[in-house]
């Protein structure tokens, strides 16, 4: 018994270093990239068939280990037709550890677009504040550890706390997308100011998230008289995320046909990173075909690919939901770059 506890506490103990790892040096990411355009690439803002477009992603990473490790990410944007960009505004949350190491960030988004029926280009900047607090109280040290006994927490420890346990600061960033043909590729940039994140007097800034996303589409439908919802098509996408000497690439593919939507994923955590094979299911419901409503659920699961144990950890889960509606009072203009193929045609 004492051989399973001491190798439970050294798994959540190498959790607990990831996570700590992970908030210092590198961003969370979702398997579900394309349920989250707005946190993949702000570029992607104002994107969409409707005018008004609502996303919420829920992340469970390594949902049986004891502590937290919960992301969220809720935004909205409107389609501003006149230069093919939009308005944007994205909330993201983050909850990692037994002491509960919180960040939240509220974004402004802008961008737009240029192109003809051949293409389009899309920019978007993307400014805001983030809230980052822990609570010092949950927290372990070597003072409170009994050889015998393991951690007890009613021994105080001697270990001196930061004066402070939260941190305010501007966060900024950017990115751009184009879309030819059957070819979509992006790319965008976070933290740009590299802002300092430290609870103490000791500078810490954070590194500067760079991602790159890029994706074909390919028919498998014969007929090319029939409607593009009628269509079946094999979307191959690849998607790299670095920030300072983390990095991880997502590479799969999606069977797309109607509402139905069928993903198979394996992503490389690079070194010492987790790696996971990752299946996604997505529905869209539409509401008001003709009128460019619809309503869209997702869910997908990581399968830990070496290194974790699926057993210890039961995977990671998330959740989506998006929705799309259109605006009574919108005529003309909705249609800039019209027969153009644009990002949203390849989610």
């Amino acid at each position: 018994m004492m051989k399973g506890t001491a190798k439970y506490f050294i798994l959540f103990f190498t959790i607990t270093v990831l996570g700590c790892f992970s908030v210092s040096a590198q961003d969370h990411m979702y398997s579900q990239f394309f349920n989250s355009p707005i946190y993949l690439n702000p570029a992607l803002n104002g994107q969409f068939q409707g005018d008004l477009r609502m996303n919420l992603i829920y992340r469970n990473q390594y949902t049986s280990i004891p502590g937290s490790l919960s992301y969220l990410s809720a935004s909205i944007d409107y389609k501003v037709p006149e230069f093919g960009g939009g308005l944007g505004l994205i909330f993201t949350r983050s909850s990692e550890g037994s002491a509960y190491l919180n960040k939240n960030n509220i974004a402004g988004i802008y961008s737009y677009s240029v192109g003809s029926e051949d293409f389009v280009l899309s920019f978007g900047l993307q400014a805001g504040v983030t809230n980052r607090a822990v609570d010092f109280s949950k927290l372990a040290f070597g003072d409170q550890i009994d050889p015998r006994l393991g951690f007890d927490p009613s021994v105080v420890t001697g270990a001196a706390r930061p004066d402070f346990n939260n941190k305010f600061y501007f966060d900024s960033g950017a990115g751009i997308n184009l879309t030819l043909k059957n070819f979509n590729i992006g790319g965008a940039a976070q933290h740009i100011n590299r802002p300092n994140e430290s609870f103490t007097g000791t500078p810490s800034k954070l590194p500067m998230r760079g991602t790159f996303h890029a994706s074909f589409r390919y028919n498998l439908t014969r007929d090319d008289n029939l409607d593009d919802d009628d269509k079946s098509y094999i979307i191959p996408s690849v998607v790299f995320y670095k920030q300072a000497q983390a990095q991880s690439i997502s590479a799969g593919m999606q069977y797309k046909r109607r509402s139905i939507n069928v993903g198979a994923w394996y992503r490389n955590g690079g070194a010492g990173g987790p790696s996971a094979f990752v299946v996604s299911l997505i529905f869209d419901l539409f509401i008001n075909k003709e009128g460019g409503e619809k309503l869209r659920f997702g869910v997908s699961h990581d399968v830990p690919a070496g290194g974790l144990n699926y057993t210890n950890t039961s995977g990671t889960t998330e959740g989506s939901i998006g929705y799309e509606t259109t605006l009574p009072a919108r005529s003309g203009g909705e249609h800039k770059f019209f027969g153009a193929s644009r990002c949203y045609d390849f989610y």
